[in-house]
């Protein structure tokens, strides 16, 4: 145990200290040398969740268009809305997606990076067996996410919802603590916080049970921008170039395992949440496509009346939902 305290405390240290940099707008750091590539034009300013491994290909590609003058604000699809714009181009789960785009309906998904499975992770000393026996349960989650959705389509699974258990939200750097203490019975998030939580249960001994989403649902990580940018001739085409050093970097990373260490080692960097090791450990459970989900559309329509009930509004329409998705940025990087 005390060893366990060792690294909780470690790691809430860590995350603590860095926490307060999440809501900055942060370049990614490389050395001179890098350079930016004379093709690529001025830095496109891109908006992420710095931290998560979804951000893996995004990561390489500003490093390789634009060294260390890439431009990089942490956030994800709500710096797209509005007047004054932060960001040119932006990745999110699909939930964020379809949150943004009703009060903005300009925002436009050009294409699917990276898949996220998720798992939900229970102590069986909360008398978690099976998933009907997570009613009544404390499950760390967040509701109006990806993690939340999922979590809602696994209860559905039993005849659940998220009205029958307690939805636990808490900053990502007290997860650990959180974990640890057992103020959880359960745990429904992405990675690398998900893989977190497994590590400090082992740690602690306890016997896992673990539901696997892999029938149910997985997050769409999806590259987003907006109708004005692509109307821009100039703007489209450095959208285009960026989008192609995306799909290039995620063929890399799933090839090349000198890239994927490079990945690993820029994003625990640029979020400060997690060393290198977990964010590694995190990566069987993220599948970097950089391609079309021709399943998005359906996608949207199941989820959108979710969404729209969360947010005390009215549900969209298919045909309108189906404006939000342009592949023709991606058909002009595959081009290339």
């Amino acid at each position: 145990m005390d060893g366990l305290k060792k690294v909780i405390g470690l790691n809430v240290s860590r995350r603590a200290a860095t926490a307060g940099l999440l809501t900055m707008a942060m370049p990614i750091q490389v050395s001179a040398a890098a350079g930016m590539r004379p093709e690529a034009g001025p830095p496109l300013v891109h908006s992420g969740a710095q931290m998560v491994v979804e951000m893996a290909p995004v990561h390489i590609a500003l490093r390789r268009m634009w060294g260390e003058n890439a431009k990089f604000i942490n956030g994800g699809v709500v710096n797209l809305v509005g007047p004054d714009r932060k960001a040119h181009v932006a990745s999110n789960g699909e939930t964020q997606n379809l949150r943004h785009s009703a009060t903005d309906p300009s925002i436009r998904v050009l294409m699917t990076i990276a898949e996220g499975h998720y798992p939900i992770l229970a102590r069986r000393s909360a008398g978690i067996g099976e998933l009907a026996d997570l009613k009544g349960k404390r499950i760390l989650s967040y509701a109006r996410t990806t993690a939340g959705y999922f979590l809602e389509k696994m209860l559905q699974r039993v005849n659940l919802t998220l009205d029958d258990v307690t939805v636990v939200e808490t900053p990502l750097a007290d997860i650990p603590r959180v974990v640890a203490a057992k103020e959880v019975d359960a745990v429904a998030i992405w990675e690398p916080d998900s893989q977190m939580a497994y590590w400090v249960l082992r740690h602690m001994g306890e016997d896992l049970t673990m539901f696997s989403g892999a029938e149910t649902y997985y997050e769409r990580y999806n590259l987003c921008t907006v109708a004005e940018h692509l109307a821009d001739p100039a703007m489209r085409a450095r959208i285009v170039a960026f989008t192609r050093a995306i799909i290039d970097a995620t063929r890399d990373i799933n090839t090349l395992p000198a890239v994927a260490a490079e990945s690993h080692e820029i994003v625990s960097r640029s979020g400060g949440l997690y060393t290198v090791e977990e964010i590694a450990q995190s990566f069987p459970n993220v599948k970097f496509t950089s391609n079309v989900d021709e399943g998005m559309l359906d996608l949207f329509v199941e989820q959108e009346p979710w969404i729209a009930a969360l947010d005390e509004r009215q549900p969209r329409s298919r045909e309108e939902l189906a404006t939000l998705i342009d592949r023709s940025v991606y058909d002009e990087a595959m081009a290339l």
